[in-house]
């Protein structure tokens, strides 16, 4: 049977949830661009995905530097005509217990990766994809985005905005017949969430989350999001008037430790 995508791209591919999803596209038909920042970890991804016959070119990138994002992105997707990329490199941070908030260096920094990296992932394709007019862009977000959390306040910015900028797209992009999905995950075991300092229910393992996401992403759906009990309680909090739904996430506390 023949993969759904030929040639995809994942950024943040070196661990997690990236690494999971370039390991599940993997095949003996398909072509694979990976970045990640760290290496080691991206090579051996790559040679997970090598074993299972995919083609595989790698890039140790920070997707904070649009100048190097945009011409690896360009130069590969002219060697081999990109179909689908998603936009998944992140970071979390959080304020310290006793600090009433986690600063601009903190809060600048996940907006960068998780927001500006997107864009500078997905803007450099578009031309392309559009041109075919065939292919698919998933970008994922967060359940954070739904509602901000008092202990994450610069992710859930980041994660919010991210979400905003690709459901904006989706419908620009559908009269190039280009699809997008937007993800909103929620909690699964990845290096981000051994930070994660507090409760995590409906924990998934990395692979779980990856086979949620592709599922969705190969039969075409605009949103992905999981598990419903959490979406569904981070909606209420949002439509909730606002004191309600403060009164709540007050309650939910945990604390991200540094990277």
């Amino acid at each position: 049977m023949r993969a759904p995508f030929g040639v995809v791209i994942i950024t943040g591919a070196s661990s997690g949830l990236g690494a999971c999803l370039a390991k599940a596209y993997a095949g003996s038909q398909v072509t694979l661009g990976l970045l990640g920042r760290n290496r080691q970890r991206l090579d051996e991804t790559a040679r997970a995905c090598e074993t299972k016959g995919a083609t595989v070119s790698t890039a140790a990138i920070d997707v904070t530097d649009m100048p190097a994002m945009a011409s690896w992105l360009r130069e590969f997707d002219a060697r081999h005509t990109v179909d689908l990329v998603v936009a998944n490199a992140g970071t979390s941070g959080g304020p310290a217990p006793d600090s009433p908030s986690e600063g601009s260096d903190a809060v600048a920094r996940q907006v960068k990766v998780n927001l500006l990296g997107a864009v500078n992932t997905i803007e450099p394709l578009l031309p392309g994809l559009c041109s075919r007019r065939r292919g698919r862009v998933a970008a994922v977000a967060s359940i954070a985005a739904y509602r901000g959390l008092p202990y994450s306040p610069g992710y859930c910015a980041s994660k919010a905005g991210l979400r905003a900028y690709a459901e904006a797209l989706r419908p620009r992009l559908a009269r190039y017949n280009i699809g997008m999905t937007v993800v909103c995950p929620g909690f699964f075991d990845s290096p981000m969430t051994d930070r994660f300092d507090g409760p995590t229910p409906f924990l998934l393992s990395s692979e779980g989350a990856a086979k949620i996401v592709k599922r969705g992403i190969d039969r075409g759906r605009r949103r992905v999001a999981f598990p419903w009990p959490l979406v569904s309680g981070l909606q209420f909090c949002d439509l909730a008037p606002a004191f309600i739904g403060d009164a709540i996430l007050r309650r939910y506390r945990f604390r991200i430790h540094p990277a």
